[in-house]
């Protein structure tokens, strides 16, 4: 039986593991095959010609094959377009990264999220630090609507009533969309939950979901947070800590 060999596939490394003295595991997120562990044999040799090439948040093209669960890397190639992202910018990406290793299945297949994932890399890439919020707002929401783990945002989703325009409401993870009360410290209008729902539609154009996410993104940033970390299984991610941490100091 022939091994399947998967040539040119557009991907990212999301992590890299130590598997031996000269070679690596590759946790990498494809737009075809989605996320998959490789092994990258021979990598850490100073001769290696994919030494300067797998590296985070770079887009590449790779080639890979094997039936086991974890596949062996055979080619790579940079495809250019913007350079490692730096400070803040840096520390996003690797929230996006973990994110994707904590909440999609192996081999499950999401082109439009890689497809979103790659743009919202390049933005935070570009030095454009205004839009940093409001890639993250909304690659989080693209990530959980695509994972199912987000609820519809035009109604409350216990009672499937519609939401009234003026009135506030929150998103809780157990619960959903809820009405929100005075305890809830960030909430969002009906009509900015319905603007969310309207624009992640089957058309969902990314400039128009930034444009979207910017105008809230400061009451809606604590809500995504608590909903990913409970779906994570974590009181707080490590990138999020750092980002803490590198604060204090």
């Amino acid at each position: 039986m022939a091994t399947k060999r998967i040539s040119d596939e557009p991907a990212f490394v999301l992590h890299r593991y130590d598997w031996s003295e000269t070679s690596l595991i590759l946790e990498v997120f494809t737009r075809h095959h989605g996320r998959m562990a490789l092994v990258a044999k021979g990598v850490k040799r100073p001769s290696s010609s994919f030494r300067p090439i797998l590296l985070p948040l770079q887009p590449l093209h790779l080639a890979f094959g094997g039936d086991a669960e974890i596949k062996t890397l055979k080619a790579a190639e940079w495809q250019g377009g913007h350079v490692m992202p730096t400070g803040e910018a840096l520390l996003s990406g690797y929230y996006l990264n973990e994110l994707l290793m904590l909440l999609l299945a192996r081999e499950d297949a999401h082109p439009l999220l890689f497809d979103v994932y790659a743009n919202v890399v390049q933005l935070i890439a570009s030095e454009h630090g205004e839009v940093l919020e409001a890639a993250l707002r909304a690659f989080e929401l693209m990530l959980l609507r695509e994972i199912g783990l987000l609820p519809m945002l035009d109604a409350q989703t216990m009672t499937l009533l519609e939401l009234h325009p003026d009135e506030r409401y929150c998103l809780v993870p157990e619960g959903g969309l809820r009405q929100a009360n005075e305890a809830d410290r960030s909430s969002l209008s009906g009509s900015q939950w319905a603007a969310l729902q309207q624009t992640l539609g089957a058309s969902m154009s990314l400039p128009d979901l930034l444009r979207v996410c910017a105008a809230v993104a400061t009451p809606l940033k604590p809500q995504l947070r608590t909903l990913l970390n409970y779906h994570c299984g974590v009181s707080n991610l490590r990138t999020r800590q750092m980002m803490i941490d590198l604060q204090s100091l």
